[in-house]
């Protein structure tokens, strides 16, 4: 690997909605730069980035993949990535390994819901933005009013560098509106000369220097332009928008042209970290500085094992270098260190600063995890925020060789996608798939299917309800049975109440109000106190325990339904024994089958699972939300404005109510919505929805019965 100057490196992320022509590009940018023979095809499955069975099946991004190559002097790392929202982990990690984000944009859909969001994520990371307006080559492009919108929805500061000749078949090639001909070819959408203006005020306006002098009338020599350029795509007062085809070429040179000459460095983007005492440190992009890299991908390849993709910030790493996991701190050794090319790999011997490269078989690396060689002490840096999946799916394998594949095969896509998670649901007794989306979902169990051979079946998750009563009933149970030797004899006598939540129990059970009582049990999972009066040796000290046993076995499953119950106290305050026939098995028996008789007379109900939700959306799509709101029994508790026009609600809604929320906000606000959820407590089910769940659930078998 040549050395290459840190100002030498082009590190840049492809992002954008779905068929955008991003793939398309990045493989025409990599022939452009000498590259293959030919460039590469998403349509024939020849394409350098899109290499995965899947990507070439669908013909569209799932994960993200990079290239390299030199191109105008300078050492450019391309990363493409998918742009539809149900991939968008991939563009997170993507946009923490580069300097410059480049948004595509499909001149025929304009701006999608995916363009908006991984705008702002560039901006939220501090990199510089570009934006390519692809296939103009295109019929029915409606030029003028597309740039309208970018600056309307953007802001001002998107500026064109360039425009088209014609459009359609006319487009033939690009003009500059910074270095304008005397005599522009005619038919343009745009005249060239009506934006060099407004550019040249957004590239001066990031240097006081230089507006002072451009108001005074000055000129500018070229190598002044393009570090004035650099300089206000670092500072966001420019946001350079280029026309191009990556189909037919025109348009392409000139955007590489571009980034070579003005695009940001590793220097030029300001990365901090924060050491263990809590201060912030400034990166320096040096090759003598500390080494400190990241984690930004993750992928688990059949043939090359795992392989973790690092972003170096600064400093130098050689080949058997000893490195540090600074969230684990266990030292870890760079025996293969190796560059990328689509699904190749290449040794390496050394990278430095602004290098992204690969170490494998790193089972210790996770996406996020700083990378140190602990000369610096323990730094990390900013955690990748990705968002939470709220789809879910319980998942069960299709046959006994799958089952005991499954879980490793999930972990692995865990460990590669930070937008899916497993659970097994502890009350349900499911494992459960969360992603985000339907689509996403489904392209996992192709993966499964393809990579690990594993196939599984897939069903709606249940929803965890619970069991508690309303008010309060005592009583007792007697447990007879005799069988030809010994048999089996025992009574208790309870008293089962409803426990509020939130209570302190060394001020709750006092014998105040628990009389004679001698200890008690409290379960804060369940909310559950077992509290023990019993006087008299009613029943030996030894059962008692027993008694114990067999209410919480009826509380794992269950007395109207099947569900786990929470918010119960039981007080046990008399029995009798058998001097023969007793035994703790008896006694569990009998502490279970009262805790079933008098919970079903104390006023049992079902309480459900309510969520906190925020919901951002189009303002204009305010009125249908709230409606659709209210008609899942949710209550709306706050609002506030977001950026872009776009409106955030907060409301709490029954979590059984929006299991398919995912599904009805995509088609209320054209994709254009999204949203987070979390538990927030437990509420009463209304009478009328309980009769259904308990008609559906039946009731709970008896062992005993």
């Amino acid at each position: 690997m040549a050395k290459t100057h840190v100002e030498d490196v082009r590190n840049v992320a492809l992002v954008g909605h779905g068929a955008g022509g991003k793939t398309t590009l990045a493989d025409l940018m990599l022939f452009r730069a000498g590259v293959g023979t030919r460039a590469g095809s998403v349509d024939d499955g020849s394409s350098t980035l899109d290499f995965d069975d899947e990507e070439k099946q669908h013909k569209y991004s799932i994960s993200s993949s990079l290239v390299h190559f030199n191109f105008g002097g300078k050492a450019f790392t391309v990363l493409d990535t998918p742009g539809y929202p149900d991939f968008i982990g991939q563009a997170i990690g993507a946009l923490r390994a580069v300097e410059t984000a480049v948004i595509v944009i499909n001149v025929s859909a304009g701006i999608e819901v995916n363009t908006r969001k991984v705008f702002t994520l560039a901006g939220d990371e501090g990199l510089g933005r570009v934006i390519v307006l692809n296939k103009l080559d295109h019929d029915n492009v409606r030029f003028r009013e597309l740039v309208d919108s970018i600056q309307e929805t953007f802001g001002k500061r998107c500026v064109l560098m360039n425009v088209p000749n014609g459009l359609g078949a006319h487009f033939t090639e690009v003009i500059s509106t910074l270095k304008v001909p005397e005599q522009p070819p005619a038919g343009m959408p745009i005249q060239p000369a009506a934006i060099t203006l407004s550019l040249m005020d957004s590239i001066v306006e990031s240097d006081e220097a230089m507006t002072v002098k451009y108001l005074d009338g000055g000129t500018f020599s070229d190598d002044e332009i393009a570090h004035a350029i650099e300089h206000a795509i670092a500072a966001g007062t420019l946001i350079p928008i280029f026309c191009l085809s990556a189909k037919t070429g025109v348009g392409v040179k000139e955007f590489m042209e571009a980034i070579a000459e003005d695009g940001l460095t590793a220097a030029d983007i300001a990365h901090s970290a924060r050491t263990a005492t809590g201060d912030v440190i400034k990166l320096e992009a040096r090759e003598d500085a500390p080494f400190i890299a990241q984690v930004f991908k993750t992928r688990i390849d059949p043939f090359v094992s795992r392989m973790s993709y690092l972003r170096i910030f600064s400093g130098k790493l050689a080949k058997e270098g000893s490195l540090q996991n600074a969230r684990s701190g266990k030292s870890l050794k760079a025996a293969n260190l190796l560059r990328i090319q689509g699904a190749q790999q290449e040794p390496i011997d050394a990278a430095s600063a602004g290098d992204i490269v690969v170490l494998i078989k790193m089972d210790d690396l996770q996406v996020g995890d700083t990378v140190t060689d602990g000369k610096a002490g323990v730094i990390q840096l900013p955690p990748l925020k990705f968002p939470t999946p709220m789809i879910g799916l319980a998942v069960e394998p299709k046959s006994r060789n799958d089952q005991q594949k499954i879980s490793g095969s999930l972990h692995k896509i865990e460990e590669e996608d930070q937008t899916f998670h497993t659970s097994r649901e502890a009350q349900t007794h499911e494992m459960v798939m969360h992603g985000m989306s339907d689509l996403h979902l489904k392209i996992i169990e192709e993966r499964l299917h393809r990579r690990d051979k594993v196939d599984i079946l897939t069903h709606p998750p249940k929803i965890p309800y619970r069991e508690t009563v309303n008010g309060s009933h005592e009583g007792f149970y007697r447990h007879k049975k005799q069988t030809g030797g010994a048999g089996q004899f025992a009574e208790v006598h309870m008293r089962v109440s409803h426990l509020p939540q939130g209570l302190n129990m060394e001020e709750y059970c006092v014998k105040e109000r628990f009389l004679s009582m001698r200890r008690y049990h409290y379960h804060p999972e369940k909310n559950y106190v077992f509290v023990d009066r019993v006087s008299g040796g009613s029943i030996p000290n030894q059962y008692i325990p027993a008694v114990e046993k067999g209410i919480l076995e009826r509380i794992e499953k269950g007395v109207i339904a099947g569900f786990t119950v929470q918010d119960v106290c039981v007080e046990l305050f008399f029995g009798k024994d058998h001097p023969v026939d007793s035994n703790e098995n008896a006694f569990r028996t009998a502490g279970a089958m009262c805790f079933k008789q008098e919970f079903a007379l104390a006023k049992p109900t079902l309480l459900e699972p309510i969520v906190k939700i925020e919901i951002t959306i189009p303002g204009d799509k305010f009125g249908d939300i709230t409606s659709d709101l209210n008609s899942r029994r949710g209550r709306v508790e706050g609002m506030d404005s977001a950026p872009g026009g776009y409106q955030t609600i907060v409301a709490k809604a029954p979590l059984a109510e929006i299991t398919t929320y995912a599904r009805s906000l995509s088609s209320m606000t054209g994709g254009r919505g999204s949203f987070v959820m979390e538990f927030n407590h437990y509420d009463v089910v209304p009478g009328n929805e309980q009769a259904k769940i308990v008609a559906a659930a039946g009731k709970p078998k008896d062992d005993e019965e």
